[in-house]
């Protein structure tokens, strides 16, 4: 990426407000569009408001010397901002009928729903990037399945399809591998690798250290709505920085490019 393009993100000195709470304050974030990162912290911290500010379900509060631009713009359709970041949430999943088949739930991501609704006017264009984004994450066989009929990894596989249909700069992943087992947390950490290598952006954020795939480089700490810590992943990733995060003592370990944390 030339380093002269604008940020991804750039957020300085926002504060995020929910009800009567502020839960970001006086939150600072720089990432470039061709960055691999995790910003990692425990529940509670304010990884949720993050997400909905960057896909702008929150907005900062209005004071100065605070601003907020994508890709170098303050201001943008929600519908055009979803098409050049995708994201892949458990929300997503939670609001997806389970009689929609997997390419339903791809060719929603056109439309910025759930499903597909019977307004919605799907083309042969639409549906030809559904089934290359099914293929490109090797899940064509899902196409027709019913969601309810899918494993929790399959589902999720079919929301990265989804959040890929529309060839995004970008994929922002919201604590992908929860209620997944061994075996679809597998699958998923092969996709996101896979995916980092072919050069699309990754922003995981998540709370769990064995989400992060070998290819980020960069980790945020994330605590009490601040970034606390940020540089390189191995000089984040220690004990005494984790210990600090989390509040208990841990030990950790590192095999294959992956850590773990008990």
């Amino acid at each position: 990426m030339n380093r002269l393009e604008p940020a991804l993100l750039d957020l300085q000195n926002i504060s995020v407000m929910r009800g009567q709470k502020i839960v970001l304050e006086d939150f600072s974030l720089v990432i470039r569009g061709d960055e691999h990162v995790a910003i990692l912290g425990p529940n509670g911290c304010g990884k949720s408001t993050l997400i909905k500010t960057i896909t702008r379900e929150c907005y900062p509060v209005v004071q100065e010397g605070s601003s907020m631009t994508i890709l170098g713009q303050d201001r943008w359709d929600v519908f055009e901002l979803r098409s050049l970041l995708g994201i892949v949430s458990n929300d997503l999943l939670s609001r997806s009928s389970g009689d929609a088949s997997g390419r339903d739930v791809v060719l929603s991501g056109f439309f910025s729903s759930a499903r597909i609704f019977p307004h919605h006017i799907v083309d042969p264009r639409h549906r030809a990037l559904a089934d290359n984004a099914l293929a490109q994450l090797q899940i064509s066989h899902l196409a027709e399945r019913p969601v309810c009929e899918m494993s929790s990894g399959e589902a999720r596989r079919v929301l990265i399809a989804r959040a890929l249909v529309h060839k995004p700069r970008a994929l922002l992943f919201d604590e992908p591998s929860n209620s997944l087992d061994v075996f679809a947390r597998h699958s998923l950490r092969q996709s996101m690798s896979s995916l980092a290598k072919a050069g699309i952006g990754i922003i995981l954020v998540t709370h769990d250290l064995s989400d992060l795939i070998p290819e980020i480089e960069r980790v945020l700490l994330m605590s009490n709505g601040r970034i606390i810590e940020d540089g390189p992943k191995d000089e984040m990733l220690q004990a005494h920085r984790l210990e600090r995060l989390f509040k208990t003592e841990v030990e950790l370990d590192q095999r294959n490019g992956y850590y773990h944390m008990w």
